[in-house]
């Protein structure tokens, strides 16, 4: 019988020669509706009522299940672990004592480390004073960190190794956010790579209503292999890349001029910011633990689940993880580990996106061969919800604020996140008044999204008009193109001379858009 079958039968709740024991009885609405799938018919979502609640039980075809079974155990040997994070930037350059690290033990494997990394390893006391306070006061939280680390590098060294930058950059996304895919900063630097908004933005990362794709792990590593290959490029170092991905490069080339013109990070450090200082430090003593590990006594544990281990399916309507892990029986909590850029733990289905639902792999063929009945449900329980899920809107990297009674600029500026002195930059302002009414342009470190208007009817802006050019060229905008790295393209033009030509207002643009480029 082909196509779906419907059956209707009864369940017993014990067998018949079971003992039968008060404690273990069950009263059962004993119907269980069965769908079988495609032509093997051996997939099936069943359903159970137990009083008023329904149970799901997903099967998979058994034979392709096999398959994946023997895929998975040919994965399962890369040494792939899991499990906790904590920060590693609080540092102290006071000597510590440990025995266990000798200072010539420690300079002979610095020197072998720097025989084989691009980086700058040579010995000194700050460093050596970083490492033995690791070792001393944080094993167990870099234990943790070993375990949650063999999930997430084979993803970023995949990553690097596609754009020629040194594998060892891995181990900076420790240092950035404890391998938290939903770490954020009391400034709002997000996810795995610690992308601030409008940077995250430059590099093709949106942020709406539903998704913020600086926790996405895959997506915020591409994005920050490209950030990271641009800073090398105008450094040339990647000491110098790694301390302006922290504090930007202007301020790395202000410490380059006050220390009379040095280009080595050890000689520019103390003219950093305090943060950036510690930062290659940090950087450094997390490489050296982590190449050592075995000889310190590391023993991390073996993970629940590798990266490997799992697969993705793009969603085909809108679906809460909630609903996934109930219809094929995954913890929520594995979910929301696999899926971290769904803020809301809500996938939505928009029209040109493409987003997909990560899921350990032997629950992949599961979904996939029930999605049909799964979406059924899914849409029948979203449209029973008493309270509508909210609708997607686009961050904004620039919102207008209207002054009202009350307000004053240090509460605007923590609203948003951002400074007194950048509200008064960006706006002109010679002193702190302000007046009811007036409006302030303002660039939120935290992301603002769109609201609906209230009125029905509303004054249409007027869009940017554009510069008139009489001599220019014209370049088709691609998939993951963004305005920056377009005006890296042509010699002398930037993000606004761009902007300004085409009348841009925002950052966002699409595949098939047409830009002009002035050729003067």
């Amino acid at each position: 019988m082909s196509g779906q079958d419907t059956t209707k039968t009864k369940i017993g709740v014990l067998k018949e020669k079971d003992p039968i024991q008060k404690e273990k009885i069950k009263i059962v609405d004993t119907t269980e509706v069965t769908y079988s799938i495609g032509e093997l018919k051996t997939a099936s979502l069943t359903s159970v009522k137990e009083k008023d609640t329904i149970i799901y039980h997903a099967t998979d075809h058994p034979e392709i299940a096999k398959l994946d079974a023997m895929w998975r155990e040919e994965l399962y040997n890369s040494h792939l672990f899991d499990t906790i994070y904590k920060s590693v930037r609080e540092l102290e350059y006071d000597p510590v004592e440990y025995a266990a690290l000798p200072t010539d033990t420690l300079k002979a494997r610095l020197e072998r480390l720097n025989a084989r990394t691009p980086f700058n390893v040579e010995y000194n006391p700050s460093l050596e004073s970083v490492i033995k306070s690791y070792l001393k006061h944080r094993r167990k939280h870099l234990e943790r960190l070993m375990s949650l680390s063999h999930f997430y590098f084979p993803l970023f060294e995949k990553e690097l190794d596609n754009q020629n930058i040194p594998l060892e950059i891995k181990y900076l996304a420790i240092v950035e956010s404890a391998l938290k895919p939903r770490a954020k900063s009391r400034v709002g630097a997000t996810g795995l790579w610690q992308f601030m908004f409008g940077t995250g933005k430059m590099f093709g990362l949106e942020v709406s209503s539903y998704v913020d794709e600086r926790m996405d792990p895959i997506m915020a590593t591409k994005a920050a292999c490209k950030y990271l290959a641009s800073l090398y490029r105008i450094f040339g170092d990647w000491d110098l890349a790694l301390a302006s991905y922290n504090s930007g490069p202007g301020n790395v080339n202000k410490a380059i001029r006050r220390s009379g013109g040095y280009t080595n990070y050890w000689n520019i450090r103390n003219n950093l910011p305090r943060e950036t200082a510690g930062y290659l430090p940090a950087f450094l003593a997390t490489m050296y633990i982590f190449e050592y590990a075995e000889e310190h006594g590391f023993r991390p544990k073996k993970p629940n689940l590798a990266y490997f281990e799992t697969d993705t399916v793009k969603v085909k309507q809108m679906i809460t993880l909630d609903q996934v892990s109930e219809y094929i029986d995954v913890k929520m909590e594995e979910l929301q580990f696999l899926n971290p850029s769904y803020k809301l733990d809500i996938i939505p289905h928009i029209k040109d996106e493409d987003y997909v639902l990560r899921l350990p792999l032997d629950k992949v063929g599961t979904f996939v061969a029930n999605e049909k009945e799964i979406y059924t449900l899914a849409k029948a329980e979203l449209d029973k919800r008493e309270k509508p899920l909210p609708k997607f809107f686009e961050a904004n990297d620039k919102i207008r604020y209207r002054v009202r009674s009350g307000d004053y600029l240090g509460k605007i500026a923590r609203r948003y996140g951002v400074r007194v002195s950048q509200i008064k930059r960006w706006n002109g302002l010679r002193s702190n008044n302000l007046r009811v009414g007036q409006r302030l342009t303002i660039y939120p470190r935290k992301p603002v999204t769109n609201v609906a208007t209230k009125k029905k009817t509303t004054t249409k802006t007027t869009p940017k008009k554009a510069v008139a050019l009489k001599n220019y060229s014209v370049y088709e905008v691609k998939s993951g193109d963004t305005l920056w790295s377009i005006s890296k393209k042509f010699n002398g033009v930037s993000i606004d001379d761009i902007k300004k030509w085409n009348g841009i207002s925002g950052n966002a643009i699409k595949p098939g858009m047409k830009l002009k480029i002035s050729k003067s």
